[in-house]
């Protein structure tokens, strides 16, 4: 075979360090939303949504054919935190967790997972992060360590 083809969707879910509600403004939030998509879009990895609440973040999006999960998301998560002190002063110590979740959805389960982002707030009215959170490493068979998940 003489191309490579690659059709690969992560639903990458990350915190704010220590789940502190920092992005409580819903302008800067959709603000670092839009930033973090185009961060994504510059490597290759099309996203398809960006969203989330004061204490964390989702992203869907088709990761290019050579990058890797892991520098996808240390390459978001370092140019975002520059810029996010950059253009938010009264959040010069921000920075994201150590950790992040990262779960495979098929093509055609895109758009379900589309809407679950978009409904981030509402969602949240119910539910914390981390009850969330756990749910989507139960549905994944992610097995984890309390003591860790949450530093």
């Amino acid at each position: 075979m003489s191309q490579s083809f690659s059709a690969t969707y992560p639903h990458l879910v990350f915190s704010t360090k220590d789940r502190a509600p920092l992005l409580r403004d819903k302008g800067a939030r959709a603000e670092i939303h839009a930033y973090l998509g185009g961060i994504s879009k510059q490597l290759d990895c099309v996203p398809l949504i960006t969203g989330g609440v004061e204490d964390h973040a989702h992203m869907l999006a088709q990761l290019a054919r050579t990058m890797t999960i892991a520098d996808w998301v240390k390459e978001l998560k370092r140019v975002s935190t520059l810029w996010i002190k950059e253009r938010f002063p009264a959040l010069h110590d921000f920075s994201w967790q150590s950790g992040y979740g990262v779960f495979s959805v098929s093509q055609s389960n895109t758009g379900a997972v589309e809407e679950y982002i978009a409904n981030q707030e509402a969602h949240h009215r119910k539910t914390t992060f981390q009850e969330e959170y756990r749910a989507l490493l139960q549905k994944h068979k992610i097995e984890w360590d309390e003591r860790y998940v949450w530093e």
